[in-house]
């Protein structure tokens, strides 16, 4: 995958580095690019700018229009539509549970992931989860825990922030985590020039064959409703008598 450094690869952690021996080179040259702590930094979340050729960012993602994702080979594609049948998430499941990846619009400067990552933590509080902080790659994650676990993932950007949602079994929420973050270290944010107001979602928008699939489900669902319907519709049961009251006694399929 070809690329180039651009102005917009470097991070800053949202914690302070703790001192330490720094490893020597043989070390180095073993574990991979490494910071001032000695740990190992994962190179992505990148930029659309970041790349010499923007058309080599697709290569071996998913593109979804504000971000391009690689899936696992074990992985497939659940889509989360609104109301009015647009897109708002895309969710890569895997047999340890599922994950999304979205992007948000955010400051040039400010750091916008510490003030979501508190926010988040409350909401899960007061949903009677048991909440806490633990640091990742790209600093802290909050996790939820009840009958499932959620896990969200922060990444801040050059006027964007990635929020990973991460959501499975207690039991194999370890592997399904650094799944989530293997595809997140490789995913590709195209933001766009146009100004938008902090934390809005960055437009998510499906590859044409999986948008055409859709079309063609819900050409299918409109066209089974109305027979549905009409096997639904309540049916006359028998007069009670010849003499008896003219009022029909009705039922419905949900009353038996």
């Amino acid at each position: 995958m070809a690329f180039g450094r651009g102005k917009h690869s470097k991070r800053e952690p949202d914690v302070e580095p703790v001192p330490q021996a720094l490893p020597d080179a043989a070390a180095l040259d073993d574990a991979g690019d490494s910071d001032e702590t000695g740990a190992a930094v994962l190179d992505g979340p990148f930029d659309i700018e970041d790349f010499d050729d923007p058309a080599q960012a697709e290569v071996g993602r998913l593109d979804l229009g504000s971000v391009l994702i690689p899936v696992p080979e074990t992985g497939q594609l659940q889509v989360e539509l609104t109301e009015t049948g647009i897109p708002s998430a895309i969710w890569v499941v895997t047999p340890n549970g599922r994950f999304t990846i979205a992007a948000y619009a955010a400051p040039k400067t400010a750091r916008l992931w510490r003030d979501v990552a508190s926010e988040l933590a409350e909401a899960l509080r007061k949903d009677s989860a048991k909440v806490s902080i633990e640091e990742g790659p790209w600093g802290r994650e909050v996790v939820g825990s009840g009958a499932n676990t959620v896990r969200f993932i922060g990444v801040d950007g050059y006027r964007w922030m990635i929020r990973c949602v991460v959501n499975g079994a207690p039991e194999t929420m370890e592997a399904l985590g650094e799944e989530a973050r293997a595809a997140l270290s490789e995913t590709v944010v195209r933001r766009g020039e146009t100004p938008l107001p902090v934390r809005t979602p960055l437009q998510v928008q499906l590859p044409e064959p999986m948008a055409a699939q859709l079309r063609a489900a819900a050409e299918q669902a409109a066209q089974q409703q109305p027979q549905q319907t009409a096997e639904q519709q309540p049916q006359p049961a028998a007069r009670r008598g010849a003499e008896g009251s003219a009022m029909q006694q009705l039922r419905t399929t949900m009353g038996g």
